[in-house]
């Protein structure tokens, strides 16, 4: 198994830890994974992205030209990387501020409306850990027992005591997410 896939928002959306957490909690599970982020000099309200490659064998490169998956959560993201799904591939986007839906035929589309669920728990910090949580009920490439692990290697040990939230909030995105378009 080998999942390569681009998550791409705005700085702050809690993009990169989000990457940066599927990675941990891939290493927990003995697989090979790449964690190769970019983002504006502005950072918190620029654009950023990671390109995140989890498998079971080794990787020979960090660099993707087409993804499995993009995790999609603004428009200047839909408009970069929709083109870049591979056909017969997932878009899983948050439709809160997406102007223009994804058009493609050819790929599997799936929406979490994270924002809005992360307002009605009054925690929206937990808005990425939502959408994180919509992505692996399409795509379980990691056990949940793993992705906890990885927060908890993602998170410094003053902030462990917000694991169980964010476990809620992922829960809460399995939960959430809804199929748009199947190919």
């Amino acid at each position: 198994m080998t999942e390569e896939l681009i998550i791409a928002g705005f700085g702050g959306q809690g993009v990169l830890s989000m990457g940066k957490i599927l990675c941990y909690s891939g290493i927990v599970q003995g697989q090979e994974v790449t964690w190769m982020p970019s983002y504006g000099p502005e950072m918190r309200g620029g654009t950023a992205n990671v390109t995140v490659i989890l498998s079971d064998e080794r990787i020979s490169s960090p660099i993707v030209g087409e993804f499995d998956t993009a995790i999609i959560l603004n428009q200047q993201s839909m408009d970069k990387f929709e083109k870049m799904v591979k056909p017969g591939g997932v878009l899983v986007y948050d439709s809160n501020g997406i102007t223009r839906h994804p058009v493609r035929k050819d790929i599997n589309i799936y929406r979490v409306d994270a924002a809005e669920e992360a307002a009605k728990m009054d925690s929206t910090k937990t808005f990425n850990m939502i959408v994180l949580g919509g992505y692996l009920k399409i795509k379980p490439v990691v056990k949940m027992e793993n992705v906890v692990a990885g927060i908890k290697k993602s998170l410094p040990e003053r902030y462990h005591h917000l694991v169980p939230m964010n476990e809620k909030a992922i829960q809460r995105g399995t939960e959430i997410v809804k199929q748009i378009q199947k190919v």
